[in-house]
């Protein structure tokens, strides 16, 4: 009888386990018969990226294309102040996008930063060479107002032993029309989020 009932539990286990998605282990450390292999999260700035949610199948490529039309030149100014000449220029064959930034208060370039932007399979990346001396690296995870809207969320990054190093964790970018855009920054350090900046860009050439 006992072992009837022990099966019954294994097996109502094996369901549960199958759902969620994850081993479920018995106290002997024996996984069940059946269930899925469990799968971790790497430690560190990788696991910050297990809850990524799922796209549509064509925004990427979609957003890739406005991303594109942004090449040129373009003058920046930040909600806190500080204002930029901004270059966006298509390399590599056409498969990156690479923007530079030039500080108006640096004219030597001593912080100037730059963010490449590329897809990647069915994805969309950026990689941001930042002035805190980090890499960290988005992927796209929100496409909203017929395009219009784009959100880049944390993958992981360089130079970042932990996710709660401070580093650039989220951008918004709004494309207003062919000669405007917006850029909303967030920063995240010691587990906390919090907005850092908004930039409006108007076009040049």
């Amino acid at each position: 009888m006992w072992s009837d009932f022990r099966s019954k539990e294994l097996g109502i286990l094996a369901v549960l386990a199958a759902v969620a998605g994850s081993e479920i282990v018995l106290a002997a450390g024996q996984p069940i018969a059946g269930a899925p292999i469990e799968t971790r999260p790497a430690a560190g700035v990788a696991a910050a990226s297990a809850a990524a949610p799922a796209v549509p199948a064509t925004a990427p490529a979609a957003a890739w294309e406005r991303l594109k039309s942004l090449a040129g030149t373009w003058k920046g100014r930040s909600t806190k102040g500080w204002e930029e000449t901004t270059s966006l220029r298509l390399i590599a064959a056409g498969s990156v996008l690479l923007e530079t930034s030039q500080f108006a208060d640096d004219p030597e370039g001593r912080n100037a930063m730059a963010t490449v932007y590329y897809p990647d399979g069915g994805r969309l990346l950026l990689t941001h060479y930042c002035e805190a001396k980090n890499q960290p690296r988005l992927v796209a995870t929100g496409f909203a107002d017929g395009g219009m809207t784009l959100v880049f969320s944390f993958l992981d990054g360089g130079n970042l032993p932990s996710r709660d190093g401070g580093h650039m964790d989220k951008i918004e970018m709004h494309f207003v029309d062919a000669d405007h855009f917006t850029s909303r920054w967030t920063w995240y350090q010691d587990g906390r989020a919090a907005w850092l900046e908004e930039a409006r860009y108007e076009r040049v050439r």
